[in-house]
C-alpha cells in the first residue's frame, strides 16, 4: 500500500460537532488525482477510519475532510491542530459520479453529506443536472451555506422522519430518464431509499450507495478457506471474518477499513461460491465470483478456494 505523510493545514468546526481537516503533503508536492465520491483511510493514533474527501480531486493541493465526533478515530483527529502529521493512503472511489447520466439525484443523511459535497462542486463543475435531498439534525447541517447557494431550489433541506420521506416519495417518482441516485447515510435511511426507490421501478443499474458505517452483518455460518498455494485449511467460525481468520493463521494479507470498502484486502477466488457482502465490487465481478473482499465476505459453499 501507498502511504501519503500528510500535515494538518488548517482545521475548522463547520457544524456542532463536526469538524473539517484539510491536509497538505508534507514534502508540498501536489497529491494524487480523484474522481468524486472518493475516499483515503486515515491512520488515527491505533485505528483506522474512512473519509470521504470533499476537495475538488482534479489537480489537488490539499485533501479536506469532514469528521464528526464520536469516539477513537474521530476525536484524535478533532484533537489535530495545525502543523500535526497524519498518514493516509492514496484516494479510492466506489462512488464515483457516472458521466453519462442525464441527471445526478443525491440523497444525504447526517455526516453523509461529505461524499455529496464533492459530487455537487464536481456536476457544477461540468454543468450538469443536480439535486440534492439532505436530511440532518436542527443546527447541524454541515455545508448549508454552500449548497443553498450552489443549488437553490433544488436542495431539499430536512429536519424530521415525516418530511424526509414526503420529499423522497415525490423525488423517486419525477425524474427524467437517465437519472442516477446516489445514497449515502445511516443504514436505515440508505437500506429505505433503495427499498422505495426499487418499488418506483428504479433499476439496480441506477442506484448508487456507499455506507459510512459498517452494514450490520450476520454472523454467517462456518467454512474452510482452502489455499491454494500451500494446499493448507484455515476454519472460519461463525462470526470470525475471513480476514481474521487468515491473520489469525499467519496468511498475510492487506488490508485498510475493514468494512468492505477500501477494495484493499480484495482476494482471488479459484473454486467456490463467494457470498459478497462487500460495497467495492460491481455487479459484474460479483457475479463473475473471482474475488472477493476478505474482511467481509464469506463463503455460499462448504469449502472456498483462495489463490493464497
Amino acid at each position: 500500500m501507498t502511504v501519503l505523510d500528510l500535515v494538518v493545514r488548517r482545521t475548522t468546526e463547520i457544524a456542532d460537532g463536526i469538524r473539517e481537516l484539510a491536509l497538505a503533503a508534507a514534502d508540498g508536492r501536489p497529491l494524487p488525482p480523484h474522481p468524486a465520491g472518493s475516499h483515503v483511510v486515515l491512520e488515527c493514533g491505533p485505528a483506522r477510519n474512512s473519509y470521504s474527501l470533499t476537495n475538488d480531486g482534479a489537480a489537488p493541493s490539499e485533501y479536506t475532510i469532514a469528521v464528526l465526533r464520536r469516539s477513537g478515530g474521530s476525536v484524535y483527529l478533532h484533537e489535530r491542530v495545525p502543523g500535526d502529521t497524519v498518514k493516509a493512503s492514496r484516494p479510492r472511489s466506489a462512488f464515483a459520479p457516472v458521466r453519462t447520466a442525464r441527471k445526478h439525484l443525491l440523497i444525504a443523511g447526517g455526516i453523509g453529506i461529505t461524499p455529496m459535497v464533492a459530487h455537487v462542486r464536481d456536476a457544477r463543475r461540468w454543468a450538469q443536472n443536480v439535486e440534492l435531498i439532505y436530511v440532518h439534525r436542527l443546527d447541524a447541517g454541515a455545508f448549508a451555506a454552500e449548497l443553498t447557494t450552489a443549488l437553490g431550489p433544488h436542495l431539499h433541506r430536512v429536519t424530521t422522519r415525516e418530511d424526509f420521506l414526503g420529499v423522497l416519495k415525490g423525488a423517486l417518482t419525477d425524474q427524467p430518464l437517465g437519472t442516477h441516485l446516489y445514497v449515502c447515510g445511516p443504514g436505515s435511511l440508505t437500506d429505505r431509499v433503495l427499498t422505495d426507490a426499487a418499488d418506483a421501478g428504479w433499476v439496480p443499474q441506477r442506484l448508487h450507495l456507499e455506507r459510512f458505517v459498517p452494514a450490520e452483518l450476520d454472523p454467517g455460518r462456518e467454512f474452510v478457506a482452502r489455499l491454494a498455494r500451500t494446499g493448507r485449511d484455515v476454519v472460519v467460525p461463525p462470526g470470525t471474518s475471513l480476514l481474521e481468520a487468515l491473520l489469525a493463521a499467519g496468511v498475510a494479507v492487506p488490508n485498510l477499513c475493514r468494512q468492505g470498502i477500501c477494495g484493499e484486502c480484495r482476494t482471488p477466488v479459484l473454486a467456490g461460491t463467494p457470498h459478497h457482502r462487500d460495497e467495492y465490487l460491481d455487479d459484474t465481478e460479483r457475479t463473475a465470483g473471482t474475488a472477493l473482499m476478505a474482511c467481509v465476505s464469506r463463503s455460499e459453499t462448504d469449502t472456498l478456494e483462495l489463490e493464497l
